[in-house]
């Protein structure tokens, strides 16, 4: 029969390890995300906004941004 100390000693160190191991995987699975799809800024608003035959002026560049962040950020206190 094992001993409870190493019993106990097993699962904190299974628990250490799977911890460390998530973070990593998390890690890696968010920069590939961010590397395929990454967060819109000023520079690619302007370009969809010539692309869409719009003259992007800083004005409307900077509430684009505004009405965006308020947008994710609604989103985010939903969940």
């Amino acid at each position: 029969m094992m001993s409870t100390g190493l019993a106990v000693f097993l699962i904190i160190l299974a628990l250490l390890a799977g911890l460390a191991g998530g973070f990593f995987i998390a890690r890696k699975y968010m920069m590939d995300y961010f590397k395929k799809n990454p967060p819109v800024n000023e520079d690619m608003l302007r370009m969809m906004m010539m692309q869409m035959g719009q003259k992007p002026s800083e004005k409307k560049i900077k509430q684009m941004m505004t009405s965006m962040k308020v947008q994710s950020e609604k989103q985010t206190k939903k969940k």
